[in-house]
Parts: C-alpha cells; structure tokens; sequence
C-alpha cells in the first residue's frame, strides 16, 4: 500500500507513534514503513495531494507473476512499469486497473527483521475500498488476480474476498471510488484498548470500536490518520483453509457489520481518499 500525503511527517508520526510500525528506509519523496519480518508494508510519499498512489499484491511465484502479467494484456489494461517501482522488491510490474486504481504485482521483497518494541502490530492484513462499480471490480479481481469470495452482503453492496487464508484481503464495498481503509493485524483485544489510550493522549479518538464483525469475525478499532485515509487494527479474524468453500451470503438488512449492537456510526463509510492516477 503506498499513500501520498500532504504531511509527510504528520503521516509518519501516526504510522509509529500511534499504529507501531518502524521505518525501515528514506528516499528523498519515500518513507518505506513496516511491522512484520519484511522491508515495507506501507509506503508513505510526499506529494501535494492525499490519495492512493498504488496497491501492492504479492504474487506467488515467478510463473504466477508471468501468468498476472499476461492476463493484464488481455484485458487491454495500461501498463505503466515493466519493473517494480518500489525499494527492496525483486521483480514485479505496475498497471492501472479498473476506476483508476494503479496495481503494482510483486514478487521476493527482501527481509527486514523487526526488532523488539513496546507494542505494534504483527503485519498488514487488508484493505477496504468503495468502488463506483463494486461488481465489476469484484469480477476483476477474480478474474485476473485469483481472489475469491468469503462474503456477499445484499445484492451488488459489498464483496469480502480472500487470496489466503485470511477471511479477506480486499474488501469492496460500493461508493463513490474512494479508498477506506488499510488494516493491521494485532494478537489481542487489548491492544485496541492500548491504541484507544494512545489517540486520547494525542487529543484524537477511535472513530468506531472496538466492534466484533459479522463479515470476518475481527474485533475491530479504526481511527482516521493523517492523510485522511482510515486505519484499522483488529485480531480474531476468521480463517478459511478450503478454497472451494462457498461464500457466506448476508442480506441487505442483516446486521453483517457488528455482532455486539446494531450500531454503526454515522458518517464512518464518508471517511478515505481517491486513487491518484499521476504517478512519481
């Protein structure tokens, strides 16, 4: 995940301060951010705008890569690097999707061993956008990237989709283009009130949480950074070790979002940022 932000510093600050993540390189517009065993998770650029510069997906191997990349010229979509453009990857390529939303597919980023800290996650887990198109964009996804479906909710609202064990790797949820959130996985619930403590030292809040999903099961806190994007950090997701496992269908009006109340506050999906289709 890379974020352009306007307050470069502001956003780095809130990556390690508040969420516990380490800086792991700097570049001269670049700050490359992580929490796990690897060289990034997050990347941070310094720009004149607030939104999404790329999204970045592994791929299993070379031979998966090759096999994205071919399906990406089928479907006659722009690729904008025959390289990867982000510091310690060893192969990959950047394309502009659906809606704009730039892609970069990766393989064999170096390791990063993180030392020991006084509290942070254990590695990133997910993101969460509102496409313009959430069904076409859910096709997409499996079509060309090999994500399949753990949860449906109403017809054509949202889409819960996985590309490992992890309930969902991407989560789509219709609107009006915007990026929601990015998400972080933590070993218990007590850190959700430690993050809690820290945005109140700070003057800032938790916007929701801690909730318990329906969709992916997650007990979950969100607050929203500096770049406007929104921030969660959860633990207890559901896992899914059968591929062929069918989807879990949610009505429109079933209460798929929090399994404690029927809360949800008001204005939380009005939160994020775009897509940023200039590119460094």
């Amino acid at each position: 995940m890379a974020i352009q932000t306007t307050d470069v510093e502001g956003s780095v600050f809130d990556a390690t301060q508040i969420l516990g993540l380490r800086v792991t390189e700097r570049t001269a517009s670049e700050i490359y951010l992580a929490a796990g065993n690897v060289h990034h998770e997050l990347v941070y650029l310094d720009s004149d705008t607030n939104g999404i510069h790329s999204i970045g997906l592994v791929a299993r191997d070379g031979d998966a890569l090759r096999t994205i990349r071919r399906r990406v010229e089928a479907e006659n979509l722009p690729i904008i690097s025959e390289k990867s453009v982000s510091a310690g990857v060893q192969d990959g390529f950047s394309f502009i999707g659906p809606e704009g939303w730039i892609f970069e597919i990766y393989i064999d980023m170096q390791p990063d061993t993180a030392p020991l800290q006084s509290f942070g996650p254990d590695r990133y887990g997910h993101m969460n956008f509102h496409p313009v198109d959430v069904l076409g964009m859910k096709n997409f996804l499996e079509r060309v990237l090999d994500f399949r479906l753990s949860d449906v909710i109403g017809d054509d609202y949202a889409y819960f989709m996985r590309c490992n064990p992890d309930h969902h790797g991407i989560a789509l949820i219709a609107g009006r283009g915007t990026f929601h959130h990015h998400a972080w996985q933590t070993q218990s619930i007590a850190d959700l009130g430690k993050l809690g403590d820290r945005l109140n030292k700070l003057g800032r809040d938790l916007i929701w949480g801690p909730v318990r999903h329906g969709a992916g099961h997650n007990i979950a806190a969100y607050y929203v950074e500096t770049s406007g994007a929104v921030v969660e950090l959860y633990t207890d997701l559901e896992q899914i070790y059968d591929d062929e496992r069918p989807p879990v269908i949610w009505g429109a009006d079933d209460n798929w979002w929090n399994m404690w109340s029927p809360f949800r506050p008001d204005g939380f999906r009005t939160y994020g940022i775009p897509p940023v289709s200039n590119r460094r």
